[in-house]
């Protein structure tokens, strides 16, 4: 992985953290440890590059944004018809997209008394 302006190339952070995280060991003893491999593996086809779409995460160093992908879907669009129209996509890049999108709207919310 590369650093460069800043920001870093290739995997993202988030990959990067729940790959390294505790509970995303890579032991396929159980059901559960499986499900969080195959998590990760999803997550790092997200890429975030500073010098590509504005530092936006895009699908595997693609010029296809998360976000291009989550509106194809919003809109209506099956997973059939995104992938005939753009082939070189695959399934996968498709959940790690909503995957990725979970992700980042699973935090906590702090309220000021």
């Amino acid at each position: 992985m590369e650093r460069g302006g800043g920001a870093v190339r290739g995997q993202s952070g988030l990959a990067k953290r729940l790959r390294d995280s505790g509970p995303a060991k890579r032991r396929l003893g159980k059901i559960g440890d499986w499900a969080q491999v195959a998590v990760v593996d999803l997550l790092e086809r997200i890429t975030i590059d500073s010098e590509q779409c504005g530092g936006k995460p895009c699908i595997r160093h693609m010029r296809i944004r998360v976000k291009d992908v989550l509106e194809m879907l919003g809109s209506g669009m099956t997973e059939a018809d995104i992938l005939a129209e753009f082939p070189h996509l695959e399934a996968g890049d498709l959940r790690a997209a909503q995957l990725y999108a979970a992700r980042l709207t699973d935090h906590p919310v702090l309220r000021s008394a």
